[in-house]
């Protein structure tokens, strides 16, 4: 059975050659293109996609935007960002709301398809270079939040900078690409956060942290 994809990009010319792109491969299938978010989900009614090409900026319904849309009303759809933006906030909010990846368009033909067949498989798609920028966004906190958290808890460096992630909303995997960690070794580190915070979920984390940081 072939991935059912849709593209979603303002771009006419541009979503018709990543069309053409995808078409080469016989493992995934254009169901739809929209050419922005809100006639992306007006489609998604007709017909459901396995993975959604989204670009960022967008008239009517930007990127992020959409993504959250999707991933309320569709939680199994794969949302893989396609942009020529690299800025830290777009890739944040993006990967906030559910998206499972944010890949930049000077991507190879091969090199997306392979993406797009691996998120559809539930990795996380970041580059190295999506990558280093959200790691770089993560670690732009004031020195003053991070001395509250290591003396607060006896956290480590590494564990800072992961329970910074924490409180900033990013899921496991998310943590894990940006650190460059295996998904076992970030569990691990979160749990062990878990343990110097005194609590067991995330959430319970994340209110104890914000009492910390706000006191």
């Amino acid at each position: 059975m072939k991935i059912k994809v849709m593209i979603v990009d303002d771009q006419v010319l541009l979503a018709e050659g990543i069309r053409s792109v995808l078409a080469s491969s016989g493992e995934l299938e254009v169901v739809s293109v929209a050419h922005d978010g809100q006639e992306a989900l007006d489609k998604m009614q007709e017909n459901l996609p396995d993975v959604v090409l989204l670009d960022i900026r967008m008239p009517n319904m930007n990127g992020v935007v959409t993504t959250g849309e999707i991933k309320k009303r569709y939680p199994q759809v794969k949302v893989l960002m396609l942009t020529t933006f690299d800025d830290s906030d777009y890739i944040l909010s993006a990967l906030n709301n559910g998206a499972c990846g944010y890949l930049l368009k000077d991507i190879s033909s091969a090199a997306l398809i392979e993406a797009i067949k691996n998120a559809y498989a539930g990795d996380t798609i970041l580059p190295a270079k999506i990558a280093k920028k959200v790691s770089d966004a993560a670690k732009m906190v004031t020195s003053d939040r991070e001395i509250r958290l290591r003396r607060a808890f006896g956290l480590s460096e590494r564990e800072v900078e992961i329970a910074v992630m924490i409180f900033e909303g990013f899921n496991n995997r998310q943590i894990a690409s940006a650190c460059n960690l295996s998904d076992g070794t970030a569990r691990n580190y979160i749990s062990t956060i878990y343990l110097k915070l005194g609590c067991e979920n995330r959430a319970d984390a994340i209110a104890r942290m914000r009492a910390v940081i706000s006191g």
